[in-house]
């Protein structure tokens, strides 16, 4: 197991947590719109949704999943964009997306003839596979089944509520009883409120 780092709760300034909802966008500067417009529908499967019109400046909006994408055309060849290497390095900034079958991905990259390099995660006899690659313009994308591993919360707050999207789930299933039948309840928790978040954006792009 890698070095854990653990937050220190005697540092000075701890608060109350801004009153966040969940992850609404993540935004990537690109040299061509249309270009990363295909790559996030064809390979990831975003759908090119209404931008606002007052914005004075080239970009697109895309959304799946319960997330945006936003692309914004870069104002000149000068503007700073991340460089693709030569070798794809996992440690490299990047957005993460959960899918239901690493197998199938990766013989899809393999069709449209996307490089991409794989890892395995491994903890308390879990392992997660991973898949990384690039967006046109040299940003990382990451595969996984990330799901396998159970939210545990490290913290001495946060480990009081179990699953921390339920305060009521029972702490004996998180450190006295059963490890599947936690780790069930939780995912259960997160899947039921990413479709919530996920009907609530859809009905939101209705309207």
């Amino acid at each position: 197991m890698g070095i854990e780092v653990v937050r220190d709760d005697t540092e000075e300034g701890a608060s109350t947590p801004l009153p966040l909802l969940s992850l609404n966008h993540v935004s990537f500067v690109c040299k061509s719109v249309s270009k990363s417009v295909r790559f996030y529908e064809e390979v990831l499967g975003f759908v090119l949704i209404k931008r606002p019109s007052s914005f004075k400046f080239q970009g697109a909006w895309l959304f799946n999943y319960g997330i945006g994408i936003h692309l914004l055309e870069c104002n000149s060849p000068e503007e700073v964009l991340p460089k693709k290497k030569g070798a794809i390095n996992p440690k490299d900034n990047h957005i993460s997306f959960q899918c239901s079958d690493v197998k199938l991905v990766m013989r899809k990259l393999e069709e449209m003839k996307i490089e991409y390099v794989t890892a395995v995660v491994e903890e308390g006899g879990i392992q997660v596979d991973q898949l990384f690659f690039h967006d046109p313009d040299g940003y990382m994308v990451e595969i996984c089944n990330c799901e396998n591993l159970p939210v545990l919360p490290l913290s001495a707050a946060s480990a009081a509520t179990a699953c921390p999207l339920k305060k009521d789930y029972p702490l004996q299933h998180l450190y006295g009883g059963e490890k599947s039948s936690w780790k069930a309840g939780c995912a259960s928790q997160v899947e039921m409120l990413m479709m919530e978040n996920l009907v609530t954006d859809i009905m939101d792009i209705s309207f």
